[in-house]
């Protein structure tokens, strides 16, 4: 069994998906590299783990007797599991990879926890929807790992495309695709660059720090609403085929990102977007939870070699920055069986 999920880029909106902001906006776009699983099944008949967990990026394969609630070396991956309640008369060999580095900010482990939870679906009778796989994938994240999440990346992984997400009550939302022509799509992807600061972060960490600004302001929180605003003029720009209008939204809440707390755009950050500048990008959006690692998507001009001289430019400044080719994900959540060879 085989199953990806993409992650995303350009979360307009961000933060307003969010317990402590209870209701928000969110514009985001799926794109590959995917997480990726593969699983093979087995019946269970004692003579071997019940669950053998192969996460290529770590190079590490371990098992486990049974889904126990304690959670060890990857919690993520071990808490699936148990949230999925594998029948007991299956054993399973899972591996895990993705091309996205951890810590991107660029909804990996949402991406991670959607392909696994839709492998792990095909184990009983009926299928989950693309909204019961987010919902799914972001309580793991929040009741059983204890972690800080909104909800737009498991959102933006199960259901793919471009989204337009509104949050009327953490954590119900509604979802609608933001469907475009093929040449905007294809001028769109043609546009947009993914570069890695070439430092991690936890997401978890960053949203604890803003937390502890905001949880005592509530959802009309002065730095909320220029978030909320972010998402409804991206979604409209790109309908209006109006790139440049969609890069100022990214650049707005960029600045609205700073503004919510003063490390969410840090020194790479800032570095990788003055050199855009120069490049002629039209829009810059750092990503997800931001701080002082994570990536910056960028929005560049019609000018194709000027976005390329602008990524050798990027990647040339740094040792750990690092292009991140991306491109539209039309699908999200895809599971399939593998062809019987021989």
């Amino acid at each position: 069994m085989n199953s990806v999920a993409p992650i995303r880029v350009c979360d307009n909106g961000g933060w307003t998906d969010t317990w402590f902001a209870r209701y928000g906006k969110i514009f985001n776009i799926a794109v590959y590299p995917y997480a990726e699983v593969q699983m093979r099944v087995y019946r269970h008949s004692g003579d071997r783990a019940r669950i053998t967990i192969n996460a290529e990026n770590y190079g590490e394969r371990y098992t486990i007797a049974e889904p126990c609630g304690s959670y060890d070396k990857h919690p993520l991956l071990e808490a699936a599991m148990d949230y999925m309640d594998i029948p007991a008369d299956v054993a399973i060999e899972v591996s895990i990879y993705s091309e996205a580095p951890g810590g991107c900010s660029t909804g990996t482990s949402a991406a991670v926890s959607v392909a696994l939870i839709g492998a792990l679906d095909c184990l009983t009778p009926g299928r989950m929807t693309a909204h019961q796989v987010a919902a799914a994938a972001q309580k793991i994240e929040t009741e059983l790992l204890k972690q800080q999440c909104g909800i737009q990346d498991q959102i933006a992984s199960a259901f793919g495309g471009i989204n337009y997400i509104e949050m009327h009550d953490y954590p119900h939302a509604s979802v609608s695709p933001v469907r475009v022509p093929d040449s905007l799509w294809w001028e769109l992807e043609s546009r947009l660059s993914l570069i890695y600061v070439g430092q991690t972060h936890s997401s978890s960490d960053v949203h604890k720090m803003v937390i502890r600004e905001l949880e005592d302001a509530g959802p009309d929180a002065p730095k909320l609403q220029p978030l909320r605003l972010t998402a409804e003029a991206s979604k409209n720009a790109l309908y209006a085929g109006d790139f440049k209008r969609l890069g100022q939204a990214m650049i707005d809440n960029t600045c609205a990102q700073a503004v919510l707390h003063s490390a969410l755009v840090g020194p790479h950050h800032a570095a990788i977007i003055e050199i855009a500048g120069r490049h002629g990008a039209v829009g810059w959006k750092v990503n997800g939870a931001g701080g002082m690692g994570g990536s910056v998507t960028l929005l560049s001009g019609s000018d194709l070699p000027a976005k390329r001289a602008m990524i050798r430019e990027i990647e040339q400044s740094h040792p750990g920055y690092r292009h991140i080719p991306i491109h539209l994900s039309r699908f999200g959540l895809r599971i399939w069986e593998s062809a019987v060879e021989g």
